[in-house]
């Protein structure tokens, strides 16, 4: 499968915050007018996280602009094979979280949605991460 066009990445939790092993694209289950509403890149997922209910992965907190403003941010299902579900819920009691990480077109048409399992960083890892950051911008300058 081939990531036709990206529609938005989710930078707040992709930088510094998570360590990320395993990721998976996922089908998401949305409206008629949700779907014109995200090919136009009229939602966020930023607040958004992953949650299983009843062995199904739901998102919940992803606002998505409709023409009625009810359920703007209504849980959505998650559609995975059982396989992936399977293994999901087996590494997630390790100590994992399910995160989304961005929205994109497939080859066929479809919206997908791409999920990671990931351990939070440690907040001096965080902090050896931007100093390394800041290191490598005051050599850049020097250099120049």
């Amino acid at each position: 499968m081939k990531i036709y066009k990206v529609l938005c990445c989710n930078r707040k939790k992709f930088g510094i915050s998570y360590d990320f092993s395993d990721f998976y694209s996922s089908g998401i289950v949305l409206f008629g007018d949700e779907v014109k509403s995200v090919k136009s890149k009229n939602f966020s997922f930023s607040e958004s996280y992953c949650y299983f209910f009843e062995n199904e992965l739901w998102i919940k907190n992803m606002h998505v602009k409709r023409k009625n403003n009810f359920l703007e941010k209504r849980d959505r299902k998650l559609l995975l094979k059982k396989k992936e579900i399977n293994k999901i819920i087996k590494d997630r009691k390790t100590g994992f979280v399910i995160i989304p990480i961005s929205f994109f077109i497939n080859d066929r048409g479809f919206i997908k949605l791409q999920i990671a399992l990931s351990k939070s960083k440690k907040t001096y890892d965080k902090r050896a991460i931007l100093k390394e950051k800041d290191l490598k911008k005051m050599f850049n300058y020097n250099i120049l």
